[in-house]
C-alpha cells in the first residue's frame, strides 16, 4: 500500500493537461490548412473566381502529363 501512495504522490506534480497532444493538433491543423489552401489555389477555379490572381505566397504547381509513370525527373 505504501508503494501505491508513493506512486500517487510522485504524479501529483505532473500537469494534467496534455500539452503535447494539444500542440500536435494545432500544428496538424495549421499544416492541413496550408496544404489545402495551396491545393485549392492550384486547382481549377470555381465559378466566379476564374479571373482572380493567385496570391504571391502560394507556389505554382505545374501539372505533368503522366504523373508517376516513367523515370523520375530531377
Amino acid at each position: 500500500m505504501e508503494i501505491l501512495m508513493q506512486a500517487t504522490a510522485a504524479t501529483d506534480n505532473v500537469p494534467h493537461f496534455p500539452v503535447a497532444a494539444t500542440a500536435a493538433i494545432v500544428v496538424g491543423f495549421i499544416a492541413a490548412t496550408t496544404i489545402g489552401s495551396i491545393a485549392w489555389y492550384n486547382s481549377k477555379r470555381p465559378v466566379g473566381w476564374e479571373d482572380k490572381q493567385r496570391p504571391d505566397i502560394v507556389p505554382e504547381v505545374k501539372k505533368e502529363e503522366t504523373p508517376g509513370i516513367g523515370e523520375p525527373k530531377s
